[in-house]
């Protein structure tokens, strides 16, 4: 029966349909191209600033729940076995799916690594900023969020590598659990980044242009997904009706908030200085280009000291050429020495 239903998938695979394929193709371009102004403009900000810790975390977990889930479905299991007997046209159309899910694992693991690599980390300048620091999460936070996503994933690769290896029945059980996980995550996984957004007021280093491309093609590739799954995959695409909604509630305050800023001439903070390497803008209002009293701009420094050492330098050139030239007796005694003799006396 298994060998039936495995050789009507192949035929189906065999049926390609120019249509689907397309719009397959077009969704995984889309999806690389959604998430790259995210990673540009962390990259041009130098801070992960504006990012919820755990939005990173739930995020990052429910992409792979939702990757690992469509490898496991029995469709995408019979989709990769029927490559040994299909065209590589064949065999790439029918593995469309699990790329689209694939690279949106790829796309937001690197958001992952970007929030790890420009997370604000001095402890000094916490210090020195204590009154920010209920806007920006601690370190302590950022080793949290890296250790349960790593944790996640290992839990991940161990459960389905040890299912099929010892009980492969029950694989199918396995997938359907990460599909809910995946789904419930995503359910929540911008609560905490709405909360984040309100709080600060601004959208800090969270991309507009990357949630106005995927809240309307969160819906697209949920329909993709039904298309080739159906009703019996609900928990792969069911994941992205949730995620697409969330999205959208969160790009409406973004919006709301951007549209404010432009209004009252505040405009988004600035990105940190790279002399300074600072992760937030400074608490006295001042940019750290900016010269002015409460300017630390070491360049301004240098110069300001190269000039006074060069007026003092002046001054003293100056004393010593009036010191040679000077003529007039200092004494005048009895055996009239006079200024010269003296000098001379005192060589």
């Amino acid at each position: 029966m298994d060998a039936l239903i495995a050789e009507d998938r192949c035929e189906e695979l065999r049926d390609l349909s120019v249509v689907n394929l397309i719009v397959s193709i077009v969704i995984v371009i889309g999806m690389l191209i959604s998430y790259l102004p995210q990673h540009v403009r962390i990259i041009k900000r130098r801070t992960s600033e504006g990012i919820s810790p755990y939005f990173v975390l739930l995020g990052t977990t429910s992409a792979t729940s939702a990757f690992a889930n469509i490898l496991l479905l029995p469709k995408s299991r019979q989709d990769v076995a029927c490559c040994n007997e299909l065209e590589i046209v064949h065999c790439i159309a029918g593995l469309l799916g699990i790329a689209q899910l694939g690279v949106q694992w790829i796309c937001f693991t690197f958001i992952f690594v970007l929030f790890l690599v420009f997370f604000r980390y001095n402890s000094v300048d916490d210090a020195e900023n204590e009154d920010l620091d209920e806007d920006h999460p601690r370190w302590q936070t950022a080793l949290l969020v890296a250790s349960l996503t790593l944790l996640h994933g290992l839990a991940v690769i161990v459960v389905t590598g040890v299912l099929s290896t010892v009980a492969k029945e029950h694989l199918g059980t396995w997938a359907n659990v990460l599909g809910v996980m995946a789904a419930l995550l995503a359910a929540v996984q911008y609560i905490p980044q709405i909360w984040t957004t309100y709080h600060l007021k601004h959208v800090g280093s969270l991309s507009i242009p990357m949630m106005c491309i995927q809240t309307p093609g969160g819906f697209v590739f949920a329909a993709s997904l039904f298309a080739r799954l159906g009703w019996a995959g609900w928990s792969s695409w069911g994941i992205f009706v949730l995620t697409a909604t969330m999205q959208g509630a969160l790009l409406y305050l973004a919006i709301y908030y951007e549209i404010q800023a432009h209004t009252s001439g505040t405009g988004t903070p600035k990105s940190p200085s790279p002399l300074l390497g600072r992760s937030h803008p400074r608490a006295d209002g001042f940019d750290d280009e900016t010269p002015g009293l409460h300017s630390t701009n070491a360049e301004i420094y240098a110069a300001s000291s190269s000039d006074v050492r060069a007026d003092l330098q002046a001054i003293l050139d100056r004393q010593e050429g009036v010191a040679a030239n000077d003529t007039t007796p200092l004494l005048s005694g009895g055996d009239g020495v006079s200024q010269a003799n003296y000098g001379a006396n005192r060589k």
